[in-house]
């Protein structure tokens, strides 16, 4: 059972009205993180349109919102260039008034949640060694580390990858 959120906050689908913020969110949180150069998700042509990337099927975003206002989201696709039963977590970013409050590991387990649901066996996802308290949710979450890039993102410059097996029992991660 998906544990409740702090009073204010919502975890929802997408909406049109949340493409601007979302993408602004993206251009603020990447850089802080150096990852604003070349072969990251920052220039991904999805990024100023998230509600029409996502509207297909096998493919779901979601944002949390505190009082409304947009703090970050996340969302699965299927791994582009990757096997069929593989997705991807994609662009999961928040605010740093987000973070240390448990909503990362929400999202998450919403994200992997609908990924099940989707009909997806596994879930890729590529980040950076130095992104340590992502990699440790990550890790958390069942995701193990794996030797090198599955698919074809377009990502060249994330250096740390990681896989989880949707068909085992979801992991319990702490917050």
């Amino acid at each position: 059972m998906q544990d409740s959120l702090p009073a204010g906050y919502d975890l929802r689908p997408i909406a049109e009205s949340d493409n601007p913020e979302i993408a602004r969110i993206i251009r603020v949180v990447m850089p802080e993180f150096g990852a604003d150069g070349p072969g990251f998700a920052i220039h991904d042509a999805e990024v100023d349109a998230m509600t029409e990337a996502y509207d297909r099927p096998r493919a779901a975003y979601f944002v949390i919102t505190h009082f409304g206002r947009v703090l970050g989201g996340g969302g699965v696709a299927p791994l582009d260039g990757g096997a069929a039963d593989t997705c991807e977590l994609r662009k999961m970013y928040f605010l740093p008034e987000a973070r240390g409050l448990g909503l990362g590991r929400r999202m998450l387990q919403r994200c992997l949640q609908r990924a099940r649901a989707i009909g997806f066996h596994s879930c890729y996802l590529e980040t950076l060694d130095h992104m340590d308290a992502a990699r440790r949710l990550y890790e958390q979450a069942g995701f193990k580390r794996i030797d090198g890039p599955l698919g074809a993102t377009g990502h060249g410059s994330c250096n740390a990858f990681y896989l989880l097996d949707l068909t085992l029992p979801p992991a319990t991660p702490s917050s």
